[in-house]
Formats: structure tokens, sequence, C-alpha cells
């Protein structure tokens, strides 16, 4: 009886909503709902974003000119590849989350966050 042959599988893991934080305030104190810019590409839960002039978040981009180089916020929930505006759940303040889970994250970045009383650790 012949045995089946093994091949080797690799799994990986996609990024978890919320996984990101460390902690943050009591209740819903530390988030807010917003409408998201997305430009054709999923982002995932833990993605640095910025906040317009608009009122809409876009993705932090550190090369920008628009005021997407002043991150604000932590996307909290992943998003599908659309393009267009997409409702969209952020942390915005009172928070902890832990910088190698977050996308899009430098040290510019991290000190616009702490502005906002998020804390990167």
């Amino acid at each position: 009886m012949a045995t089946p042959s093994m091949q080797s599988v690799t799994l990986q893991e996609g990024h978890h909503v919320g996984e990101f934080l460390l902690s943050e305030g009591n209740g819903t104190i530390s988030r807010e709902e917003g409408i998201l810019t997305l430009t054709g590409t999923a982002l995932v839960s833990g993605t640095v974003v910025a906040k317009l002039d608009t009122g809409k978040y876009v993705a932090y981009n550190a090369k920008a000119k628009d005021g997407a180089q002043v991150a604000s916020a932590v996307l909290y929930n992943s998003t599908p590849a659309i393009t267009g505006d997409y409702k969209a759940v952020f942390i915005v303040r009172n928070a902890e989350v832990m910088s190698i889970a977050l996308t899009g994250i430098d040290a510019a970045a991290v000190t616009a966050l702490q502005a906002t009383s998020i804390v990167v650790r």
C-alpha cells in the first residue's frame, strides 16, 4: 500500500480587527466613525491615517502635500479594495498601540499620533 505524499503547506494569517491595540479608553471614548476615502487598495486594521480639511480620512502618506502627511488616527477595521468613500472606525485618542502591528508608521507619524494622545509602543 502506497503512502500519500505530504505537501508542505504554508499558512499566513492576516491582520485581525483591533489587534494593534494595547489599551484604549473606557467605552468608545477612543473611537470615532468617519469616512475613509479609498483609492482601490484594501487597507488593513492598524493602518495609520490622516484627517483632511474635508473631514475625511485617507491613508497616511509622509510625502503628501494635501494634509495626508500628518498622521491623526489609526484605522480600526479593515477595508475592501474599492475606490471611493467608505464608512470606517478609527482610534483617534486615548490609546496605546503596538508599532509592530501598524501599517505605514514612521517617526513623524509617531510624533503626530502622540499629539492626539495615541501612544505608540
